[in-house]
Order: C-alpha cells, then structure tokens, then sequence
C-alpha cells in the first residue's frame, strides 16, 4: 500500500494546530478561575492542562517547520529501484529541489508561481501518467520534441544523441556497455545491455506541449515513457540534485561515499 506522504502530514500540523488555537482560545479559559490576592486580581489554573493538547504544543512547531520545508524548498528519497543505475544505485538518498520548477501547493500541488521549466539531461521526480506513486527518470524531450529510440541509439529531433564508450561490465548473466551521454548541457552515463531488448525495439514520439519524455539511465531495465508515454507538466514534483546518503538496508550500516550533486 503506498501511503500518501503529504496528505498525512498536512492533517497532522492541521490537528495538532487546532487544538493548540483551540485552548487558548477556549480550553485554557474554562481551567481558570479568578480571584483576588491581597486586593490585587488573579488568575489561577484550577485544571491539569490535558495530555493531548500538551502533545498538540510540542509538536506543531516542528511538523509545521517539516511540513513548509518538504511541501516548498526540499523533500528528501530513496531509490527503490535500479533504473537510474548508474547515475543512482538503489538505496540512494537523494534530494529534490521543490521550487526548481515552480512553486505547487501541498497535497493538491496546483502551481500557484512559475519559475524555470525543466532542461533536457534534468534528473526528475514525478508522478507518471498511469499510477499515483513517485518515479525519477531523466528528461529526454521536451513539448514538441520528436524522441526516437532504435538499434539501441536515441535521437532528438533527428539527430543521434552523443555517446562516448566507458567501460564494459558483467552481472550474472548479463553484459552491460558504459556510455557517456552528452543532452544539451549535461553529461551523464548510461547502461545498455550488450544483446538487444524489447526496450531497445524502434519507437518514434512526438511529445505533445505540455508534457515530458522521461528515461531511465539504464536503459534496458527502465519503465520509462517508452512504456507508459509522457509525463503532463502538472505531475511534475520536482529536480534531484544531490545524493546525500546510501543505506541498502537495516541491517548494513548508512555510508556517505556517495554523496554529491546528481549529474
């Protein structure tokens, strides 16, 4: 079950701050009384302050501060899956910059001001067209772009992308090709199995205005939008930028030999 993040968060600061106005508004009045001490008014609590609304004062301020930090500046992943490899392993912790692209409302995430528009060669997390849990892939086209992919190669508006050969790897039973690849203004590596895959089939898009072409840096275990098509600009989450951790899981210990920007 994928549990909806935002969602729960926002209820949390909007409970525990509505209890909090609640009682000095009207609880905390109900537990006074008024008297008079050596001829000088007074006010006295006469009623233990009740458990919930001690917790509702604790910890407002920090789900509030949480909350404006992840819903507007930065949100903290992990990377379940390998189709980044090997620009992200699983078990990254990544970071995303929320404004990059605009600034969204939380939860409904309507974009309330406009800022910069991705870039081809961007790092992006999103949610994809067919189901509503975070993806990131990378931005290959943009609106208007025509993406094509064939004999392993991809071509933007006609044109072959660069490609500069790295290394050769094996993993079990598969061989893999290193590649740099040069979209635009930014350099990153790719993997691409040696033997051809259904992915590597010929496709040709048009990306419709408004949307986004994503891949995954490996390309041959990517479900991408080879697969599911293009991502609307209004699930659009935000730009990765940097890994800051790795951890594969509870039983290993957390390194920070991988932490630095994306490319």
């Amino acid at each position: 079950m994928d549990f909806n993040f935002p969602l729960i968060l926002f209820l949390l600061v909007f409970v525990s701050g509505f209890i909090w106005l609640l009682d000095i508004l009207v609880l905390a009045p109900r537990r006074q009384k008024k008297g008079e001490t050596g001829g000088q008014p007074t006010v006295v609590m006469t009623a233990k302050e009740p458990i919930y609304v001690e917790y509702s004062k604790s910890f407002f301020p920090v789900l509030f501060v949480v909350f404006v930090l992840r819903s507007f500046l930065v949100e903290p992943f992990q990377i379940p899956s390998p189709s980044m490899v090997p620009t992200l392993q699983i078990g990254d912790f990544i970071l995303v910059n929320k404004f990059t692209y605009g600034i969204r409302l939380p939860v409904v995430r309507t974009k309330v001001l406009d800022i910069n528009q991705p870039e081809r060669g961007d790092v992006m997390v999103f949610f994809p067209p067919h189901e509503k849990r975070y993806f990131i892939k990378r931005v290959i086209g943009l609106p208007g772009d025509t993406i094509e992919y064939k004999n392993n190669g991809l071509f933007v508006n006609g044109k072959k992308v660069l490609e500069e050969y790295k290394a050769r790897l094996s993993e079990g039973h598969f061989t893999y090709n290193i590649y740099q690849e040069t979209l635009g203004d930014a350099k990153y590596e790719t993997r691409k199995l040696v033997n051809p895959q259904p992915l590597n089939a010929h496709l040709k898009r048009v990306v419709p205005e408004g949307h986004y072409f994503m891949m995954g840096d490996n390309r041959n275990n990517s479900s991408d939008s080879r697969v599911w098509g293009t991502v609307p600009e209004e699930n659009i989450v935000g730009k990765a930028f940097a890994i800051w951790m790795h951890w594969d899981n509870f039983l290993s210990f957390p390194s920070f030999t991988r932490a630095g920007s994306i490319d």
